[in-house]
């Protein structure tokens, strides 16, 4: 009996995939664009600016992971990050654990069982640039050749890629008054104000939710084939968000938020991956093929081997194929001279 096989579903149209990265760059330039103008702004101005940039941001990385894996993987990364995001906030804020005893204020809109919904939403915009950081960095070999993927090293890369970001978030937030913290002490070093639990505990849910994600969320990119490239398909927002962020952050703290020490510690913890990932990007422009953190080599090597395919010479090339060998005893018809006159 016949059976009727269907069909897997075909990746979206060039044109249409391209109108996707359009509509992602546009909402990712316009969170970048608040980031600019926070410190520019009145303290009354930067909570508003707080709340739109989250929105922006997680809006342009939910549409990036639904470019790349479809709204599928979109829905998952929400559903991961912001739902795990704001259960484990309520636990904190119930019970201290795993981040410390803190309390927020009222100054970041409308909020549920006490936590800001802007605040799980903050997880959602950055799990899915660190997922797809963790995936570029852990697929390449030091001489740039791809590998197996090995699910713990993203994990844990992943997960310093999220907690290291909140180095520079915690200071941030609690010096403009959004939330604040029962007892700060011990602190880590350079960071005044912030407990050392906090990022501790940071580390621990962004580790476990990286490990969902990377399990949850498709390897395989639905983009279509003339697409799959660093500089415009399914993982360049995303990293390009992830670098701007520890560039702003490491300048924002240095230069107008008058913490120097915190524009240190964070540059360094976060440049443990902003810093591959930034190398990865500049080399990577023409070179590799980085699918929502697939990493390949397939154009280079086609073009080598188109390069360096063997050729035979000009003008053995225009020389005429020689006439094949004749079996032993037969005759082999040759072009008689001319001859002369009539006859």
């Amino acid at each position: 009996m016949l059976q009727s096989v269907q069909p897997p579903a075909p990746a979206p149209s060039l044109g249409r995939h391209r109108r996707l990265t359009a509509t992602v760059c546009g909402l990712a330039g316009i969170a970048i664009v608040c980031q600019i103008l926070y410190p520019l702004a009145t303290p009354s101005q930067r909570n508003s600016l707080t709340i739109v940039t989250v929105l922006f941001f997680c809006s342009a990385s939910l549409l990036d992971a639904s470019r790349c894996h479809g709204r599928r993987g979109a829905f998952t990364v929400l559903l991961v990050a912001a739902g795990g995001g704001l259960a484990v906030e309520v636990v904190g804020l119930r019970s201290g654990f795993p981040f410390g005893s803190y309390e927020y204020s009222d100054t970041l809109g409308p909020s549920l069982a006490g936590v800001p919904l802007v605040v799980p939403l903050a997880w959602a915009m950055m799990a899915w640039p660190a997922l797809v950081v963790a995936r570029v960095l852990t697929v390449r070999n030091r001489d740039r050749t791809p590998r197996r993927h090995n699910r713990l090293r993203t994990t844990l890369l992943g997960g310093w890629a999220l907690a290291s970001w909140d180095v520079f978030l915690d200071p941030q937030m609690v010096d403009a008054g959004h939330w604040r913290w029962h007892d700060p002490h011990p602190a880590l070093p350079g960071v005044a104000g912030i407990p050392l639990s906090n990022f501790a505990g940071w580390l621990v849910v962004a580790t476990l939710m990286m490990a969902a994600l990377d399990t949850a969320v498709g390897r395989t990119a639905r983009a279509p084939r003339a697409e799959v490239r660093f500089d415009g398909a399914c993982s360049g927002p995303a990293v390009t968000l992830y670098l701007w962020t520890y560039a702003s952050c490491v300048l924002a703290a240095a230069v107008f938020f008058g913490r120097p020490s915190v524009a240190l510690v964070g540059g360094l913890l976060m440049g443990v991956t902003a810093v591959p990932m930034a190398s990865v990007a500049w080399r990577s422009r023409s070179v590799l093929t980085v699918v929502s953190g697939r990493v390949g080599l397939a154009a280079r090597c086609r073009g080598s081997a188109r390069r360096h395919r063997w050729r035979r010479p000009r003008a053995a090339r225009s020389a005429p194929t020689p006439p094949l060998r004749q079996p032993t005893g037969t005759t082999t018809s040759r072009q008689a001279p001319e001859r002369g006159g009539g006859g």
